[in-house]
């Protein structure tokens, strides 16, 4: 039987500690068919996650060399780091991802090799291989073939084979994924000279269909050369996020700490009009498919203004809640300052510090909200979805599509009843179209 000149490696690796004991899972499979091919994992005694990772991708790109060293290999893995590593989006700091990375980028020639993020639920074939070798090691043995249980959708790999039809002349989506393959395919041309073209207001919202130019992602593609049609980065509609802050609280103006510890207001009179507002402005561009919110009161009225006039319904998600501020709830920054002002200064230093008396830190408020991204990403593949939550959420999930630091949360500006938006391709990338957007108020 012939050999297939594409696959895709399904990557994972794990720590049960992190760093821990660890293991790696990789599976090589047909795209056409979505057969196994190969499966490999190992336990590879205490290290981190990203290492653990990082050897379950060297392990797949091995096993596809050995089945056909010519192949085109199209890398799915959960991991963003590894990803936008191996894409050469970011750079690679820490001294033991430097040369795993190294040995990865060897094993095949880089034009061979395609990478792509795919949310943690779609990796479970090499996520089980992952585990399965780390039970192993618990027990002092190595994995074994024929104690494997994992399990694959195929038709989940078949669709890989085969890109989207195009659409009829004007489909947004389709322009722009023309845009982006040219651009990926351009030898020595970015994606950021495409993104600082200016863009009008009423394509930041664009649904497929509508007509409206859809802006290139702003993330330049890398220096992964393109394979052969159908190969390249991921030309799909992207998931559009439409971020609405909720309207004003009788704290609002007062700039009280207002999380999810506190007395849970409701809007003021100056929120509902807000509320109103906003409604109006959305219904005006008539883009939004669904509405999704925080379970806050706050946003929870805001969310049905908009979703009454959108005549739509509104889905609660507990994720999108905002920082519980413990002790802090209620008080202004100079009031804190005063009464816990060491607490206050390691919160200001560190994203892992929490507010005093049990609150949540920005570290475990990235981690809710990365593992809320990728449900909704999941749930609205393609759509464009208002999702009306909170400052810290809406902030964090800029910061993770900018792949910015999380000091950058300190350094932006999110107004009440202000809009922003991310929209999230397939293949991992994310481009912020829009931030604190306050002109329907006005």
């Amino acid at each position: 039987m012939q050999r297939p000149l594409r696959f895709v490696v399904e990557a994972d690796g794990g720590s049960r500690g992190n760093p821990g004991p660890a293991g790696y899972g990789s599976v090589v499979l047909d795209p056409a068919t979505g057969e196994t091919l190969a499966e490999r994992a190992e336990y590879i005694g205490v290290a981190t996650n990203n290492v653990a990772e990082y050897k379950g991708l060297i392990a797949g790109l091995k096993a596809a060399r050995e089945l056909a060293p010519d192949a085109q290999v199209l890398v799915r893995m959960d991991s963003k780091l590894v990803v936008e590593q191996m894409s050469g989006r970011w750079k690679i700091k820490h001294p033991d991802m430097k040369p795993l990375a190294a040995e990865a980028a060897t094993v095949l020639p880089r034009s061979q090799v395609t990478y792509q993020w795919i949310p943690r639920e779609q990796n479970k074939h090499a996520d089980r291989l992952a585990n399965e070798a780390m039970d192993a090691g618990k027990h002092g043995r190595q994995w074994e073939p024929s104690a494997s249980t994992a399990v694959f959708d195929r038709g989940a790999a078949r669709a890989l084979a085969t890109p989207p039809a195009a659409g009829p002349p004007g489909d947004a989506a389709a322009g722009a994924a023309a845009v982006r393959a040219a651009l990926a395919s351009a030898s020595g041309t970015t994606a950021s000279a495409a993104a600082s073209a200016p863009a009008e207001a009423d394509t930041l919202f664009a649904a497929e269909g509508s007509g409206a130019p859809e802006p290139a992602p702003a993330s330049a593609p890398g220096p992964t050369a393109a394979p052969a049609s159908g190969w390249g980065p991921d030309m799909g509609t992207p998931a559009t996020f439409v971020l609405l802050r909720h309207g004003e609280t009788a704290l609002t103006p007062q700039k009280r700490f207002s999380g999810s510890g506190g007395t849970d207001p409701e809007l003021s009179p100056a929120g509902r009009r807000q509320a109103a507002a906003v409604a109006e402005a959305l219904a005006a561009r008539g883009t939004v498919q669904a509405v999704v919110s925080s379970p806050l009161r706050r946003c929870r009225e805001t969310a049905q203004a908009v979703a009454d006039r959108l005549g739509l319904a509104v889905v609660v998600e507990d994720g999108l809640r905002e920082t519980d501020f413990g002790a802090w709830e209620g008080l202004t920054f100079g009031e804190v300052r005063e009464r816990f002002p060491d607490d206050l200064q390691a919160w200001l230093d560190s994203p892992k510090a929490a507010p005093t008396g049990g609150g949540e830190s920005f570290s475990a408020v990235t981690r809710r909200v990365s593992a809320t991204r990728d449900r909704l990403l999941a749930a609205y593949a393609g759509r464009t979805v208002l999702v009306v939550t909170h400052v810290t959420p809406v902030k964090t999930l800029v910061r993770l599509a900018l792949g910015a630091p999380p000091e950058s949360l300190f350094r932006m500006e999110l107004s009440a009843a202000s809009l922003s938006a991310v929209a999230y391709y397939a293949d991992g990338n994310a481009s912020v179209r829009l931030l604190n957007d306050t002109s329907h108020l006005r």
